[in-house]
């Protein structure tokens, strides 16, 4: 991570977690099975895939290895709102340990990457997945310019292949004239128009 330094990328990961947190807590039961922009996923789907990442990271940056039962055994219990704060808090606190990003974390197929790509990866997850969540619901999202500007800058120099392991759609293409944000979106499988069907 050369133009965005890894103090730059942690504060504003700080920020994705609780931007999308505020989101999260706007989350009804009655909204669990609602589509989101993520093909494959309800709405449930979307949040245990968050609180799994949340926990997955966390997990490897304090030297855990990348094993089914840390990455994809999440639930929402005691309720989305409850169980996100708690593993946003986690790995909130795991990337905040000394010493942290000198080493490499174990993020599932992708093995051992040097802790400011892995962070950096979560950060962009995180960023556009709040955004996922809140225009599933109906609610407002936007990031501050720098948060849209820096998370575009990292995704852009993933391969077509890391995006497609990392769960993210082929892109969509938005005008060169959209935001950061915007463009982030398209980027990453996701059309910026897209709001659910009516029922």
């Amino acid at each position: 991570m050369t133009e965005h330094g890894v103090g730059e990328v942690r504060e504003l990961h700080r920020r994705a977690l609780s931007a999308t947190g505020e989101v999260v807590a706007g989350v009804r039961p009655a909204d669990l099975g609602r589509p989101t922009p993520c093909a494959r996923w309800s709405l449930e789907d979307l949040l245990v895939h968050l609180v799994n990442e949340n926990r997955g990271y966390a997990a490897g940056a304090l030297g855990a290895p990348a094993i089914v039962s840390i990455w994809y055994s999440a639930d929402l219990e005691p309720g989305p709102y409850s169980a996100y704060q708690e593993s946003a808090d986690r790995v909130r606190r795991a990337f905040a340990t000394p010493g942290v990003h000198e080493g490499s974390i174990e993020v599932r197929e992708f093995d051992h990457l040097p802790a400011p790509v892995a962070i950096g990866m979560h950060f962009v997850d995180v960023l556009v997945h709040g955004w996922d969540v809140a225009v599933s619901i109906g609610e407002p999202y936007r990031p501050d310019p720098r948060s849209a500007a820096t998370a575009l800058a990292i995704a852009s120099g993933w391969p077509p292949d890391h995006r497609r392991r990392a769960e993210f759609g082929p892109a969509v293409a938005v005008p060169d004239t959209a935001s950061d944000f915007a463009r982030l979106l398209g980027l990453l499988g996701r059309d910026p128009a897209w709001r659910p069907p009516r029922s």
